[in-house]
């Protein structure tokens, strides 16, 4: 794991250039504390800057920049390539001789490229990517992405000249920079407490789509080619429904802890210590069970506590530990450990993001750190089998909801806006005037259901859950759900909040559920197989009861949480009013102070608990704070 940083620009001065690539680098030293490279050709303009966080191969032999064998090629790489031994076979195998310095992925890849090519290179590789490849025969610098998106990318245009890099803070340092905060993105914001891609929080500033590649020429430089994909959910999607798995289900469940097992396999492989996070349910379990089935010593596993009752795994995922046998760490922390955590968020999170649970992940991150370098997570179990409430109970609402007439559902929401009411009825009284299942679902999501009200000046952008045309063609309403969070939730929120928090400790993470092998696998498995009588996630349970007792398991889901809601009446209120005061926030005109100073009068009164919209406002004011700072 690591992280790069660049820019491309027909003007440029070599010293300089030189000077402002490792400054760039610096920006993000935290993803790769273990080395610093730059490169930078001035005949052509394009420099990289890269920080290195020594996985496989920790001798200088992983250096980056790193040019290839025959000279063509210049890569900067983050990420890991988990079947780079295998591709180095293949490269063999068909003749082609390469004088190996060392046994890195990068050198694999950069053989890979100059044997065959761009895409064809893509489409072999199994991992999580982000690359910048410079052709120096042809000129053409190319941009890509792994196919979840577990890596983040971020490119833009600013005063003709080209950035990219791993975060948005590395672009920042360029003096070419100038990019204003857009408010059609804080919008976004605002609905989902993300802010999905292709978007950023500034105009002009784009993430890479996953599973796609992104290429500029010397010749072109200040146009773009368009976005090319080398692989699609919305294909694996379509593929695996139309070519359902043939079999029983004792087949199916041994066909998924296979390939489950083959891709936890690939990636438990590090030159360096390596463990895994374990709350206790189904997901992390489920790895850290098929982990220990194939490690010759105990697995070093981590968790936090708290001692809230209600936000508390840690007793749980103990007691699967001892079942496994793994070398487990537990740390339970206070109140205070996590409120003294949210100061660092704008720092982690280089645009504002408001997922909470963004604390505990650093938290337990920080824990991993100290005894390893790479953990791997139980991510992608939810969105890849049925596991997320809404799954089960959106169905249900809905085939109520379509057979009411539109304006009955409308005038009874307006009703019922017009009295104090619980948080569940006021959610209600949002989704019911939906005028098709899947804008219920999109109301259903969001935090703020009008930001363009919120947010002065803007105009909320169309997104994939409200693009019929970015939609896959499904069978069922489940299966259109679970495609469309793999898209958009998953890799916008659950997948940055994993790599930040991780990164901004140095530690690598892994998700062996986002293999898109399993992921194929899992698109072919029929609905009956996630989604059985009222539970979710069946097929990946029977997976674990294999290696746990049913019986530690089966209990209701608490999440990775924390109690926002009542902090923000107590110890956080004095913090929140200070980022919430009239005055500042015209001051500063981003938002309609009316309507942001109800929802916090309304949620210290205990009027309603507004903790998810107001921490995505809060993140945000954050955020500004720390820009101006």
């Amino acid at each position: 794991m690591c992280g790069f940083s660049g820019f491309f620009t027909l003007q440029a001065d070599l010293d300089d250039s030189a000077r402002l690539l490792r400054k760039m680098g610096d920006a993000i030293y935290h993803r790769g504390p273990d080395d610093n490279g730059e490169w930078f050709d001035e005949n052509a303009g394009i420099g990289f800057s890269h920080r290195r966080l020594a996985i496989i191969d920790v001798s200088a032999a992983g250096h980056q920049p790193m040019a290839s064998a025959c000279g063509r090629y210049i890569i900067a790489f983050n990420g890991e390539i988990y079947n780079h031994l295998d591709l180095r076979a293949r490269l063999i195998n068909e003749g082609h001789r390469f004088g190996w310095v060392g046994h890195s992925d990068t050198e694999t890849l950069l053989a890979c490229f100059s044997a065959w090519g761009i895409e064809s290179t893509l489409r072999a590789m199994v991992g999580m990517f982000a690359i910048a490849l410079w052709d120096r025969e042809t000129r053409v610098l190319t941009l890509a992405r792994d196919r979840m998106g577990e890596k983040p990318l971020y490119w833009g245009w600013q005063d003709g000249v080209l950035l990219f890099g791993s975060e948005l803070k590395c672009l920042k340092v360029h003096p070419a920079f100038n990019a204003q905060v857009s408010r059609n993105a804080l919008a976004l914001l605002m609905r989902y407490n993300y802010i999905p891609a292709p978007f950023s929080i500034y105009a002009g500033i784009a993430k890479l789509l996953p599973g796609h590649y992104l290429q500029f020429s010397t010749s072109q430089i200040s146009r773009a080619s368009e976005p090319t994909p080398f692989w699609e959910i919305n294909v694996a999607v379509e593929t695996g429904i139309s070519n359902p798995f043939i079999g029983t289900e004792a087949q199916a469940i041994d066909a998924l802890e296979s390939e489950l097992t083959q891709s936890i396999g690939r990636q438990m492989l590090a030159d360096v210590p390596l463990g895994a996070f374990l709350s206790g349910g189904i997901d992390s379990s489920t790895i850290v069970a098929l982990m220990q089935k194939q490690s010759k010593r105990p697995v070093k596993t981590f968790t936090i506590g708290f001692h809230e009752s209600g936000y508390n795994e840690a007793e749980h995922a103990l007691e699967v530990a001892r079942h496994l046998g793994t070398e487990h760490t537990e740390l339970y922390i206070q109140s205070s450990d996590a409120l003294d955590v949210i100061p660092r968020m704008p720092e982690i999170y280089s645009e504002p993001f408001a997922d909470s649970s963004q604390i505990p992940t650093y938290l337990v991150s920080h824990l991993a750190r100290q005894h390893v370098t790479v953990a791997l997570s139980g991510d992608g179990g939810d969105e890849l089998f049925g596991g997320y409430n809404p799954y089960r109970f959106a169905p249900r609402m809905w085939s109520v909801f379509e057979h009411l007439p539109l304006p009955l559902r409308n005038a009874a929401a307006s009703v019922m806006e017009r009295f104090p009411i619980s948080g569940k009825v006021q959610k209600l009284s949002e989704v019911m005037g939906a005028p098709d299942r899947e804008e219920f679902y999109r109301r259903l999501l969001s935090h703020w259901q009008g930001p363009n009200q919120l947010i002065l000046g803007a105009l909320e952008p169309a997104t994939s859950l409200n693009s019929k045309n970015s939609w896959p063609s499904v069978d069922n309403y489940q299966n259109w759900m679970m495609a469309m969070d793999a898209k958009t939730y998953m890799t916008d929120d659950i997948l940055v909040k994993v790599d930040r928090a991780a990164m901004a400790n140095s530690l690598e993470t892994r998700v062996p559920m986002l293999d898109h092998q399993v992921v194929e696998l899992a698109w072919r498995l029929p609905l009956n197989m996630k989604i059985r009588d009222g539970r979710g996630k069946w097929i990946l349970r029977e997976v674990l009861y294999r290696h746990v007792p049913r019986k530690m398991i089966e209990r209701p889901k608490k999440g990775f949480s924390v109690p926002i809601g009542s902090w923000l009446r107590g110890p956080l209120r004095d913090w929140a009013e200070t980022l919430l005061q009239e005055k500042r926030l015209e001051r500063e005109g981003y938002f309609n102070c009316a309507m942001v100073r109800k929802a916090w009068s309304d949620h210290l009164a205990g009027k309603s608990n507004n903790a998810t919209k107001l921490w995505s406002i809060l993140m945000f004011q954050a955020w500004l704070e720390a820009q101006s700072s």
